[in-house]
């Protein structure tokens, strides 16, 4: 199995998105608080750490949700 590249403008924390994000926008559906698109729409980060438990929740509902598994937490 290759290593997986994490995006250098996932913001430093326990969730980051890794390079087999496809962009689809799943997680900025569910946590639009914690995650964003590139401006080229290459693929998703974490632009903002969740801080409470409700946005952690989405954080973990997003990573279940992402149909290519990037989104990982330490």
């Amino acid at each position: 199995m290759s290593k997986k590249y994490i995006y250098d403008d996932n913001k430093n924390g326990p969730f980051y998105v890794h390079d087999a994000c496809i962009a689809c926008d799943t997680c900025t559906d569910i946590a639009p608080k914690n995650f964003k698109l590139t401006h080229d729409y290459d693929h998703a980060f974490v632009y903002n750490q969740p801080n409470s438990n409700d946005d952690i929740s989405l954080c973990n509902e997003a990573i279940d949700a992402c149909p290519v598994g990037a989104i990982e937490k330490y």
